[in-house]
């Protein structure tokens, strides 16, 4: 059986994410997998913090003879077992689990609402003939 490591991809629309995977090369994109090695979300605002790969068992799965598509081959390169960019992926997710630490900022207070001007309205207890209900005409 020939393995090859692919991204499949979940989320919805404009909005990707990409679980790296070990799958059979006859599957489906978004079919069975072998196992699951990582992910990717492209959408993270820190580029080095947008991948995470178990690097055991990508090597593993590489020292087997599995291939990896275009797109994992980069990913692999830059943070896999040898990436070029390990240090800079640390000190990404460093950056972004400090930021979540600090507490939020309180929500900003509503702006006071001008007082309306109430219209002073004509006593209710005089009716005209044509706002009172007649009985009769129903009956």
């Amino acid at each position: 059986m020939a393995v090859r490591i692919r991204l499949k991809q979940f989320g919805r629309k404009h909005r990707p994410f990409f679980r790296i995977c070990a799958t059979d090369i006859r599957a489906p994109r978004d079919g069975r997998v072998l196992e699951e090695l990582g992910t990717y979300d492209p959408m993270v605002p820190e580029t080095d913090a947008r991948c995470s790969l178990d690097a055991e068992r990508v090597k593993y799965w590489l020292s087997v003879g599995a291939q990896p598509s275009e797109s994992a081959r980069a990913l692999i390169k830059k943070y896999g077992p040898e990436g070029t960019h390990l240090e800079a992926m640390k000190a990404a997710k460093e950056k972004i689990k400090a930021s979540r630490q600090q507490a939020p900022p309180p929500p900003p207070a509503p702006a006071p609402r001008p007082a309306k001007k109430v219209k002073e309205e004509a006593p209710a207890a005089v009716e005209t003939a044509a706002e009172a209900p007649t009985e009769t005409a129903a009956e």
